[in-house]
């Protein structure tokens, strides 16, 4: 293999390793310093920010050290960073694992800076390795998976990784260096954070496919698992690559920079029935900005593209940052996509500019890619992922209806528990053999908590279809599964009145058959700071009663209000009937030391609801409540 092919292969597999860390790291900065949203926006992004910003001292280790030296002993390092973290146990073990890794990333990726004049091919391979490696895995992480499968997919990785630059630094040729006056050559490597946000926030994200797709099932977001749940994905990679390998005519340069910016303000603008459109288009123009910056002449130096690419990830975080603490401290956060596209389109069009406007780079400048067979076998195996991760979940058809139900309202946390692990076994445990399942703080693609479609997940675990509404944003909100069919999903936004994170209310009916039906709402209620939340309570019990129109009604959900409250006494006000009074008092947060009675259930009169409890368990922060109900005989 030629010098050139195995910086390609070394970037391409240092990527998928460093992006494995990465989704390990953001949710732990979350979920473990955070401790449990108890610690100020403003001291997480401190600390997530550090570990970027101490990596601005790499380029300078880098040329005193000497790259190959430096790339080795940082690849070992984020190997077996990765390794560990496949065995941590969760807590401040897990955190420090994924903070060394990072910066061991972060050093390895200057060192490769150093050293490799054309970043694209490597960058374009190492985010559609990545992309189809979590399609393939369903979204879920191997770090998570703890099984031995996992350990060997994951030792072969970080093998493969170890081997190349390995292999790299011995066939690199160190006289090819040449003074620091290299401009064309640090414009890809600008472009790996800005890559990295963009390639998993939308454009090359599974899990954000599989969302998209579940928007075009019910009124507010029905998941019924067809088998092109993926489809979004297999049409988004192929372009992404051919945007970013096929050559370009000058009078079209300006069309991927384009693109780029409208699939982000479709992403932070638009319905979420668009957000589809958002990933194709982010796609293509991504891919394209790519190449435009690619084309730019091919001159190495020593500190640098190492300073560019260290800076790019720096951007990364700042951006990440930024758009995440919107939900914690209120304020837009729309634009951050959009700005960081602005940005990208920026950098391609200055690398399109340098190269004289034709997008066909010389000879020497990178390997040459098997653009159409990549594109061809990317979207096979984005498809195949998707029939990979059936059957595809169906209601029950179970004949006449049941006696009594039993309903279980959970706040999930996103998944993860407060080990900080992502423990869907955990989550299966505790929701048990529910017939109805009430979820909130659902996350079905947050890059910042690892890109996964916790919902998908859980619901191919417990073999339940769901129903889901969005809240802050099209892939955070609540959602309803049930072991029987649903009908009429009805979703209303929740008035804000100041909180940072948006609230809605989620209507379904429970069909059991034989004309017995039951109405379920689901719901978070989100006050401002130091406030109750009874503006939102009163539409939630509006919205409720009206939705359910004489049928028998459970309202469910983390209510953030205590018995006795204003926001509580809404619903009772309204005719509704505290289902877990016979078990006062019932906290349920937090998880491992329960304070709080925040989570409820509430019932329409002459539903009768017996059992009521709280599962003990740490799958989140919050312990699940459930109720057995007793349907009515029609």
């Amino acid at each position: 293999m030629s010098q050139r092919r195995l910086g390609t292969a070394t970037l391409a597999l240092g990527l998928v390793v460093l992006i494995d860390v990465l989704r390990v790291f953001l949710p732990s900065v979350i979920t473990i310093f955070g401790q449990a949203a108890s610690t100020p926006a403003e001291l997480l992004g401190a600390y997530a920010l550090g570990w970027f910003v101490l990596a601005l001292a790499a380029p300078v280790l880098v040329a005193r050290v000497g790259a190959d030296l430096v790339g080795v002993v940082a690849v070992l390092l984020l190997g077996a960073a990765r390794l560990a973290l496949t065995a941590a146990p969760g807590g401040r073990a897990q955190l420090w694992l994924a903070s060394a890794g990072l910066l061991a990333g972060l050093v390895w990726l200057a060192a490769t800076a150093a050293r490799v004049a054309h970043p694209v091919p490597g960058l374009v391979l190492g985010l559609t390795a990545n992309a189809l490696g979590h399609a393939l895995l369903g979204t879920y992480d191997l770090v998570w998976w703890g099984r031995w499968p996992a350990w060997v997919a994951s030792v072969a990785v970080v093998a493969a990784l170890l081997a190349a630059e390995t292999a790299f630094g011995r066939r690199r040729d160190t006289t090819q260096r040449v003074d620091d006056d290299a401009p064309p050559a640090r414009l890809g490597w600008l472009l790996v954070g800005p890559a990295l946000l963009l390639g998993g926030m939308v454009a090359l994200s599974p899990a954000v496919a599989i969302t998209a797709m579940s928007y075009w099932y019910g009124e507010a977001g029905t998941g019924l698992s067809p088998p092109f749940a993926l489809a979004p994905l297999g049409v988004a990679v192929p372009l992404f690559l051919l945007g970013a390998l096929l050559p370009v005519h000058r009078r079209w340069r300006v069309l991927p920079p384009l693109l780029l910016l409208v699939g982000a303000l479709l992403f932070g603008y638009g319905p979420p029935p668009l957000l589809s459109l958002a990933m194709l288009l982010g796609a293509s123009g991504l891919g394209g900005c790519l190449g435009l910056a690619a084309v730019a002449p091919a001159r190495q130096a020593r500190t640098g593209p190492a300073f560019a690419a260290v800076a790019g990830m720096l951007g990364f975080a700042v951006a990440t940052m930024v758009y995440y603490a919107a939900y914690d401290l209120g304020y837009p956060n729309q634009w951050v996509p959009a700005v960081v596209a602005a940005l990208t389109g920026v950098v391609a069009m200055r690398g399109a500019t340098m190269s004289g406007g034709l997008r066909q780079p010389p000879p020497e400048s990178a390997p040459d890619l098997p653009r159409w067979r990549l594109a061809a076998l990317a979207a096979i195996v984005a498809l195949a992922a998707a029939w990979l991760h059936g059957p595809w979940l169906v209601s029950s058809n179970r004949t006449g209806p049941p006696e009594r139900v039993r309903l279980v309202a959970y706040n999930i946390r996103m998944g993860f528990g407060l080990d900080g692990r992502f423990d869907l076994t955990a989550l299966e445990r505790a929701v048990g053999r529910a017939d109805v399942v009430v979820l909130s703080e659902v996350d079905r693609g947050w890059l910042l908590n690892g890109g996964h479609d916790t919902l998908g997940l859980l619901a191919a675990r417990l073999g339940t279809p769901y129903v889901f509404a969005p809240a802050a944003d099209p892939l955070w909100g609540d959602a309803v599964l049930s072991r029987w069919p649903v009908q009429r999903a009805r979703t209303r936004p929740l008035p804000a009145v100041g909180a940072p994170t948006g609230a809605q209310a989620l209507g379904v009916t429970v069909d059991f058959g034989a004309g017995v039906r039951l109405a379920v709402v689901s719901t978070h209620l989100q006050p401002p700071p130091g406030a109750d939340p009874v503006v939102q309570a009163r539409a939630v019990a509006d919205f409720a009663t009206g939705y359910a129109d004489g049928a028998p009604l459970v309202v469910a959900g983390d209510f953030n209000t205590e018995p006795g409250d204003a926001a509580f006494t809404t619903f009772t006000s309204a005719g509704l009937v505290d289902a877990l009074a016979p078990a006062r008092p019932l906290p349920t947060s937090p998880a491992d030391d329960p304070r709080e009675q925040i989570d409820h259930v509430f019932v329409s009169p002459g539903l009768v609801a017996t059992d009521p409890v709280a599962v003990p368990g740490i799958a989140s922060d919050h312990l699940p409540v459930a109720v057995t109900l007793t349907l009515p005989v029609l």
